[in-house]
């Protein structure tokens, strides 16, 4: 795999959470779906709440932190297209994951808590847009 193909494949996994996210926010604001079906399950919305605000702050920290952990920049500098591949997708998944599901739940609680996480989710992809200038950049020897 080359660094074009990577970055290809990181891109492609990029977009598809972001229009997923996107897809999710228009069924609900032309009222497709329904929300705030569970807007009175307190118990239910407090648990998701609370683990949804550690997996966002932890995703975050750790998917813009990954590529400096010693380990992690020597596959990097070694693999190159490969390493960054495998990586990269994680760290994708770190911080895409966490900002569907709050979009999601914002629209199924109703809860501005979850809807300020994916914002916060949002402010934080250009840190990890996979343009080739960076997918150079992060397989370089340069820490």
């Amino acid at each position: 795999m080359n660094m074009k193909q990577t970055r290809n494949l990181l891109l492609s996994i990029f977009m598809f959470a972001m229009l997923f996210a996107l897809a999710i926010v228009v069924l609900y604001e032309t009222d497709t779906l329904e929300p705030g079906v569970f807007a009175a399950e307190s118990q239910t919305e407090f648990l998701c709440t609370t683990f949804m605000e550690l997996l966002t702050l932890g995703g975050i920290f750790l998917a813009l932190r990954l590529f400096k952990f010693d380990g992690i920049h020597q596959q990097l500098v070694n693999q190159k297209a490969k390493g960054l591949s495998k990586w990269g997708t994680i760290r994708l998944i770190l911080l895409m994951t966490p900002l569907v599901t709050n979009t999601y739940f914002y629209y199924l609680f109703m809860n501005t808590t979850f809807g300020y996480m994916a914002i916060i989710g949002l402010l934080c992809t250009p840190f990890v847009f996979p343009s080739m200038a960076r997918c150079e950049d992060e397989v370089a020897d340069n820490q």
